[in-house]
This record gives structure tokens, C-alpha cells and sequence, in this order.
């Protein structure tokens, strides 16, 4: 892992990109090392596009404001590529993970990705709905950035993925949640 590792998330609000990075956060916190995870607003509304961020470092952050060049930006949903530039201030080696039901390929030839940057894919939403019935792709994508950055491992996360559902949501939700990340893990295709 790179010194500090920076991630953009784009959604729309009610995906659970939020609760996402602070998910991640979490995990990377309890796993030692230096945490942010911030959202950032347009107008609060189901559905209206947002992003959220995270930095993890090896040492103590100092810095506290938005991912400008992210590592990794990582989108929960695809209808965004077509409104918004989700590639702005992309690294040349920006790793890019997508919730669609394209192959990578198509993915990257819509973000026009450079040769060295990496794009993944993942039918977050189908995941999401088959493991807990709701079209939330956070836990998937959760999986599948676990999977992509080595950031932390896949048992740590599934240990923080429980204790942060736990506290609000039934045993069959939290178990759903559980697989979905499994699945994000398992699932997430590169291109």
C-alpha cells in the first residue's frame, strides 16, 4: 500500500455510499492505521448525486479536504458516468470500480481510461438485491474495493461490516449484508 491511499466515492443519496466509506474507514482504523471518511452534499435528497471520501495513511493525517486526485474513485451508480466526470483529477494510475452490469471493457471505454489506469466492474446492485432485497450496492462495493486495494483483509472487513450493521439492523439484514460483501469480494471483474 501506498503511504496514504485516497478514495472518491460517487452515488446518489439512499445507496448507503456514505455509510460505505465510513465502513471502510472503520476497518481500516481498527486494522492500525490513519483514517478520514467525509461525505460531501449537494441539496439532501433521495436520489440527488453526492461523494464521499477516505484517506488512509500509515501515518497521522493533517489534511482535511476533498480527494482532488483520488487512487481509486469508486461508483455506486453507472448513471453518473453519463452526468457528471467522474474521472476529474484522476491519477494516470487511478484504479476505477464501477456498480454495472457492463463488462470492464465497456466500462473503460466510457471513462475513456488511460492505458495505465485499471478499471473493475461489479453487478453491485443484483448482489445486493439477492442477498438481502434491496437495491443497496454499498456492501458489495464494499467487497470488491477490499478485494482491489488490499487495504485490509476480507475477514476484517466482514468483522466491521457486522459490528457497524449490528447496530441497527435485524440478524437477517446483518447476514444478508455479510454475503453481499462476499459476493463484492468474489465477483468484482477487471478489464
Amino acid at each position: 500500500m501506498a503511504e496514504t491511499t485516497e478514495i472518491r466515492w460517487h452515488g446518489r443519496g439512499g445507496q448507503g455510499t456514505v455509510t460505505a466509506a465510513k465502513v471502510l474507514a472503520d476497518a481500516c482504523l481498527s486494522g492500525g492505521r490513519y483514517v478520514q471518511a467525509f461525505p460531501e452534499y449537494g441539496p439532501e435528497r433521495a436520489g440527488a448525486p453526492l461523494r464521499a471520501y477516505n484517506r488512509v495513511s500509515s501515518h497521522e493525517l493533517r489534511m482535511h479536504c476533498p480527494v482532488l486526485e483520488p487512487d481509486i474513485v469508486a461508483v455506486a451508480d453507472a448513471t453518473l458516468l453519463d452526468s457528471i466526470n467522474v474521472s476529474e483529477g484522476a491519477k494516470e494510475n487511478s484504479i476505477f470500480l464501477v456498480n454495472t452490469t457492463k463488462a470492464p471493457k465497456e466500462v473503460r471505454e466510457k471513462l475513456k481510461a488511460g492505458k495505465n489506469q485499471k478499471v473493475f466492474s461489479v453487478d453491485a446492485t443484483k448482489i445486493a438485491i439477492e442477498c438481502f432485497g434491496r437495491a443497496l450496492p454499498n456492501a458489495p462495493m464494499l467487497g470488491a474495493i477490499c478485494k482491489i486495494t488490499g487495504l485490509i483483509t476480507l475477514e476484517h472487513l466482514l468483522e466491521d461490516v457486522k459490528k457497524s450493521f449490528g447496530k441497527k439492523f435485524s440478524q437477517k439484514i446483518i447476514d444478508g449484508n455479510l454475503e453481499a460483501t462476499k459476493r463484492g469480494y468474489e465477483e468484482v471483474k477487471e478489464g
